[in-house]
């Protein structure tokens, strides 16, 4: 049964890689993210490879009123969306909480938490009005645990934690599922911005060990948007098989 499926942060890393696995099970794609040319280059790409329908929208999850304006003037034949993908996050910089850059901690958790909840705060009416859905909440193994010059990015990750188990309290008699995926390494765009754009820095986070990519996310993702309808993962912790947790790691140089 074909789906409507609307995945925030679909320019990259784990949100392309969704938008690409829900297109090959020729679902209907509501793309979003802050680049225009790239969204169009993903949309004409899904078209013509898959032949699904692919609706792109250029807004950033930070700015409610823009949240407003285009999720919740959908038009009527997007409206019934069965899939929200809760994806756009980053993280920005690495430092101690006395070094830390409050500009940088406010571009976490207005783009981690407050633009999350803008978006779930469109949709989630929607799916209530039908009395089904599935909400994907992309957070991450630093949800489950801290790790030194993480504090911030770690709180806002732990927020969608808690948030993700109170929607699913919340939306529990309305028929709709929450899934909480954490994963841990992941070789995206992340450390890209972590690093504010030096790849020397970025590229070295994943030497000596085999990274997860965003297909792994995106399979996992599917997977549990697949199962039957009584079925829901609540919670999912996802790492590279030389990853054990946060903070330790085997790296074949090291």
């Amino acid at each position: 049964m074909q789906k409507t499926v609307l995945i925030t942060g679909a320019t990259s890393g784990i949100g392309e890689a969704a938008a690409l696995k829900f297109a090959e099970s020729s679902d209907r794609l509501i793309i979003t993210g802050r680049r225009n040319e790239r969204l169009e280059e993903m949309a004409d790409h899904l078209r013509s490879t898959y032949g699904t329908e692919v609706l792109t929208l250029c807004f950033d999850v930070r700015d409610r009123e823009e949240v407003i304006k285009h999720l919740g003037g959908l038009p009527d034949g997007w409206r019934q969306i069965d899939i929200l993908i809760n994806n756009a996050g980053l993280a920005v910089g690495l430092s101690h909480i006395d070094e830390g850059d409050t500009d940088d901690w406010d571009r976490m958790i207005d783009t981690n938490v407050k633009g999350l909840l803008y978006v779930t705060r469109v949709i989630a009416p929607m799916m209530v009005s039908r009395g089904s859905g599935h909400i994907f909440n992309i957070a991450s193994i630093a949800g489950k645990e801290v790790y030194e010059n993480g504090s911030v990015y770690c709180a806002s990750k732990h927020a969608v934690d808690a948030l993700s188990k109170a929607m699913r309290i919340d939306l529990l008699k309305h028929g709709i599922k929450v899934t909480n995926i954490a994963p841990g390494m992941v070789e995206t765009e992340f450390s890209l911005v972590r690093f504010k754009g030096d790849e020397t820095k970025a590229s070295s986070v994943y030497n000596g060990l085999e990274p997860l990519r965003g297909e792994d996310i995106a399979d996992v993702i599917h997977y549990c948007s697949s199962l039957p309808d009584h079925v829901c993962i609540n919670d999912l912790v996802i790492t590279p098989k030389a990853q054990a947790n946060a903070t330790n790691t085997f790296r074949k140089n090291r």
